[in-house]
């Protein structure tokens, strides 16, 4: 609902009083000036994160790169894609197993994640598109997002994926000794690849 009338709201976003959450979870095509944002209702998970580069992979990226054979992602160093868990490699090499293609993984060093470029080329537009507006529903948020855009062509592509995430799960044994997470000799605790496990 829009309106011009004043509306009351609390100075802070305090999750005891929503009905719900709002996870935006993006990637940022650099050649090509267009954002993806897959909008989480559960957890800000590895499997979240996997899953909305399984959608940008099936949805947008096998059409236009049909002949990779790798996708390099540029990633922060916390939160669903964390450097540090071994739960995000195993979810990403289930990923890799499915997709049948390479990942290598760029993470950006702690404190350092304002030089990634989806930061300054991508969130910045996505937040002026939702600035003074109440979040009534995860709607509201996907249609706005989607309206992003620059003078530069900055496109904005969105949908919402409303799996339930779990929190809690742990990486099993069968993983680590059996993954194909091939680490670089240059800082190998931010650099690696993951690669496709043949049966």
């Amino acid at each position: 609902m829009y309106t011009q009338a004043e509306i009351e709201v609390f100075d802070h976003d305090w999750p005891t009083l929503a009905e719900g959450v709002v996870i935006p979870h993006g990637l940022y095509d650099l050649s090509l000036n267009e954002g993806y944002i897959q909008i989480g209702t559960s957890h800000d998970t590895s499997e979240f994160a996997c899953d909305s580069l399984r959608y940008w992979w099936k949805h947008y990226g096998w059409e236009r790169y049909q002949t990779a054979n790798s996708i390099l992602l540029l990633c922060d160093g916390g939160g669903s894609n964390n450097s540090r868990h071994f739960l995000f490699k195993q979810d990403l090499q289930a990923l890799v197993n499915e997709l049948g293609i390479e990942i290598p993984i760029a993470h950006y060093p702690p404190y350092t994640s304002k030089y990634n470029p989806i930061e300054h080329r991508l969130f910045p537009h996505v937040t002026r598109a939702c600035q003074g507006v109440i979040f009534e529903s995860v709607e509201i948020v996907e249609e706005l997002i989607a309206k992003t855009k620059t003078k530069s062509g900055l496109q904005v592509f969105t949908t919402i994926l409303d799996g339930i995430y779990k929190t809690g799960r742990k990486v099993t044994d069968e993983f680590k000794q059996m993954m194909e997470i091939v680490f670089d000799d240059y800082l190998p605790q931010w650099n690696y690849t993951a690669v496709p496990q043949t049966s």
